[in-house]
């Protein structure tokens, strides 16, 4: 049986690291009041960018990893970032700096003998923020926020010494951009004043610097020791340089603080030495180092690299490894996630790491239970991975007793009794339960109201909980029909909430009436079917109406309608399969027809640059480009407006062909599709 909320998740496992993250980015962005240390929530996301990259499939798309720092506050005015600032990805060993390395060499088409030059540079655990420079004055200052709009702290940053309001012989208009921070020295001394006024005293560096800068009291910010270490550059107009370092010296004649720890290196054996010297030297550092920031030198590969997903391809951050302690397992419990996962979690005799309290590990799966031969009431080793639930790194076999029992994963739901069942192909095994069991309905309506989806302000994990016990929700259509039935539930008689508050989130959801294509797609929980495949599938279907026909016509082999489907780049076989599974069930078609009666997803509008000349244009790209690969010429394509197709049909507009075409350019010719040869391809879009 197909869920009706079935998406790109993970296991229930992956929904708590969710869970935990937007958890503390509520209290580290929005409250300034975080339990956990700044290196902590990193580790947590870095262990979510992990089990992603291990189940592809079930990876949620409105995921923390798709996203960058949080929404800002209502305290302070938005900024709106001209370049986004966007998050970094990881690599944690030996092996993960040969990839990147590799990728940069596979992307750009570099031979082995081609050197690239890499900027490392201590990764500062601070809060970032942008300066904004126009005549050489600093006229405007702002948070990094969601990477796209962040908080207006003009006044605030100009109280901190380290930062120049004027600079001499700068661009016309330049963003520099960098971390504030505090030293070990001075946050300890301001907790100590803190204490002695009885004020909030600070968790670490990180916080301290991250609540001192976002006062609306300016007063109270100038008091605090505050300092910035500049290292990149966002929007310009005017001279940078052509390499990060030449960047690094522009930005020291300008008067800002660049880390004196920055060093230039060619091959990663280097990169390791200097990593493991850094690492060395992090606990005599008078400021908190959380790895460090690698970047490729050259500005003009920085460009072509681009960017993917929430992270430049251009640079990554090589992080300082996890802690490892050891404890009890005292129970395994297994726990249902909305597609109907059965993840198991172990529950650990509490113990501290770093810091911080565990009680609780996951164990991802049946098959990983069975690899380590985890039982409970072993001796384990865990790692922490940023957050209370940490995993198993190993069992400790000679502290095992005699009484032990193997673990025996259950053959049927613990929450509704179904059936579980491991579809071919998965580790994960599945209740059959569907909508009839609780906790995937349940995870389901938390998904429909996620940030991705339809992200209704006042409308939460709590909330949905509460109306599901009520009984007032059981599916979303269910949401928008709440205040017509106000009389009858009295939500605003209701611990918890007031008039106000009621009045404030019937006015929240009618606002969301009207929805996006691609958010409403998403909210729809297809599997596979996450925020960018949903952005695509609106891209190219345009109108919801649209959409749901072709699905429908879909299920013919053979039908253009599916072929056209199969055809969508990044879209495979079995999303192809979960698309018109989902469509084709009556039980779906009946639930969309109830959502909508309450809402209107309004037609796709194209964002992307539709001024060249192949936007809106379906492109097939064959053979050997000469002038950039094939993965930065799809990029490309992309970016200029354009589809690209990964066969050719009647529908196609240019085949572009490099060296060795071969059996899409003979289609190509057989059809009468346009061929284009490389040379034609660049002057065609550069307007030549």
């Amino acid at each position: 049986m197909v869920d009706l909320f079935s998406q790109v998740t993970a296991q229930d496992r992956m929904k708590e690291l969710v869970e935990e993250i937007r958890h503390h980015d509520d209290l580290y962005y929005g409250k300034d009041a975080p339990e956990i240390s700044d290196a902590a929530y990193d580790k947590l996301r870095q262990e979510l960018e992990q089990l992603e990259k291990e189940n592809p499939e079930f990876v949620e798309e409105n995921s923390p990893t798709k996203t960058v720092g949080a929404a800002k506050s209502s305290k302070f005015s938005k900024v709106s970032h001209q370049v986004p600032m966007l998050s970094l990805s990881n690599a944690f060993n030996e092996e993960d700096i040969e990839e990147f390395y590799a990728k940069i060499r596979r992307f750009l088409g570099l031979e082995d003998k081609e050197k690239i030059a890499l900027v490392a540079e201590p990764k500062i655990d601070g809060l970032s923020a942008s300066l904004t420079y126009k005549g050489g004055q600093l006229v405007v200052a702002a948070t990094r926020g969601d990477g796209r709009i962040g908080e207006d702290i003009t006044e605030n940053i100009k109280t901190i010494p380290d930062i120049p309001h004027v600079l001499e012989n700068a661009p016309e208009e330049i963003e520099i951009r960098g971390e504030i921070y505090m030293t070990k020295t001075d946050f300890l001394a301001l907790n100590k004043t803190q204490e002695e006024k009885g004020d909030k005293v600070f968790a670490n560096p990180r916080n301290a610097a991250a609540g001192s800068i976002r006062q609306l009291d300016h007063a109270i910010t100038a008091s605090r020791p505050l300092k910035f270490f500049a290292y990149s550059h966002g929007f310009y107009r005017g001279d940078v340089g052509t390499t990060q370092n030449a960047f690094l010296e522009k930005l020291k004649d300008w008067g800002f603080c660049v880390n004196p720890m920055t060093l230039s290196f060619h091959a990663s054996k280097d990169l390791w030495k200097n990593y493991e010297r850094v690492m060395h030297l992090r606990a005599d550092l008078d400021y908190d180092i959380d790895g460090i920031v690698y970047k490729i030198n050259r500005f003009d590969w920085q460009e072509r690299l681009g960017f993917v997903g929430r992270a430049p391809r251009w640079a990554v951050a090589h992080k300082f490894p996890a802690e490892q302690v050891e404890t009890q397992i005292e129970d395994i419990v297994i726990q249902v996630g909305r597609t109907g996962a059965l993840t198991p979690v172990a529950y650990l005799k509490p113990v501290t790491v770093g810091g911080v309290v565990v009680s609780r590990a996951t164990l991802h799966n049946e098959d990983e239970i069975k690899r380590k031969d985890i039982r409970v009431h072993d001796r384990v080793i865990i790692q922490r991975a940023g957050d209370v639930i940490p995993q198993v790194v190993k069992v400790l076999d000679q502290y095992r007793h005699d009484h032990s029992k193997v673990f025996v994963f259950p053959e049927n739901c613990p929450v509704c009794g179904a059936a579980a069942a491991k579809p071919e192909g998965e580790a994960i095994k599945r209740c059959t339960g569907g909508l009839s069991c609780e906790a995937q309905a349940i995870e389901g309506l938390r998904h429909f109201v996620s940030k991705g989806a339809f992200d209704i302000e006042g409308l939460g994990e709590k909330q949905i909980e509460f109306f599901w016990e009520k009984g007032w929700v059981k599916e979303p259509a269910d949401i928008f029909t709440l205040e017509s039935r106000e009389s009858e539930i009295n939500l605003s008689d209701q611990e918890g909430w007031g008039k106000k508050s009621t009045e404030n989130l019937w006015q929240a959801l009618n606002e969301k009436r009207a929805i996006s294509l691609d958010r409403f797609i998403y909210s729809l929980g297809i599997r596979q079917v996450g925020v960018e495949t949903a952005k695509l599938l609106a891209r190219t279907y345009v109108s919801f109406e649209n959409l749901m026909h072709k699905m429908i016509a879909a299920k013919t082999i053979g039908s253009e309608a599916r072929y056209d489907l199969m055809n969508i780049d990044q879209v495979g076989e079995k999303m192809v399969e979960d698309l018109i599974q989902f469509f084709d069930l009556p039980k779906h078609q009946a639930f969309i027809e109830n959502l909508l009666s309450q809402v209107m997803p309004q037609d796709y509008l194209e964002t992307r640059d539709l001024s060249s000349p192949i936007a809106g244009k379906t492109v097939v790209l064959t053979g050997s480009l000469e002038s950039m690969t094939r993965a930065e010429a799809k990029a490309k394509v992309e970016q200029m407006g354009a589809k690209v197709s990964g066969s050719v049909s009647k529908k196609t507009d240019f085949v572009i062909t490099g060296s060795d075409a071969g059996s899409k350019l003979k289609k190509a010719i057989e059809l009468g599709v346009k061929t284009l040869t490389e040379a034609e391809w660049l002057a065609l879009i550069q307007n030549k």
